[in-house]
């Protein structure tokens, strides 16, 4: 078994080795020439660059939704204790006696 595990070891090393080679002689790849993969690539990126954007868009605009139904319930609960406190009315949360900090 640990022969069978060396000998994968030495292939994967080999692999990894004529990577880094054809990385190292910066020749680009000969599919990055041509005008159809040049194209490909730059089409690619522009739907994903268009997904990205609408996504972000909707997770702004639905982020939006939930804060305002949340910032609006406090503004009214704050209102409508103000006015209680107005009318000479007690807030039972308000009891304790010291404003909060």
């Amino acid at each position: 078994m640990q022969a069978v595990d060396e000998v994968r070891d030495e292939v994967r090393d080999r692999e990894l080795s004529r990577l880094i080679e054809r990385r190292a002689d910066n020749n680009p790849d000969p599919d990055e020439l041509e005008p159809g993969y040049v194209e490909s690539v730059r089409r690619f990126n522009a739907r994903i660059r268009e997904e990205n954007r609408q996504a972000w868009c909707e997770h702004h605009q639905q982020q939006a939704v939930r804060l305002r139904a949340v910032l609006e319930g406090l503004i009214a609960e704050h209102e409508a204790k103000a006015m209680k406190l107005l009318r000479g009315e007690a807030c039972p949360q308000d009891q304790a006696g010291r404003l909060p900090r």
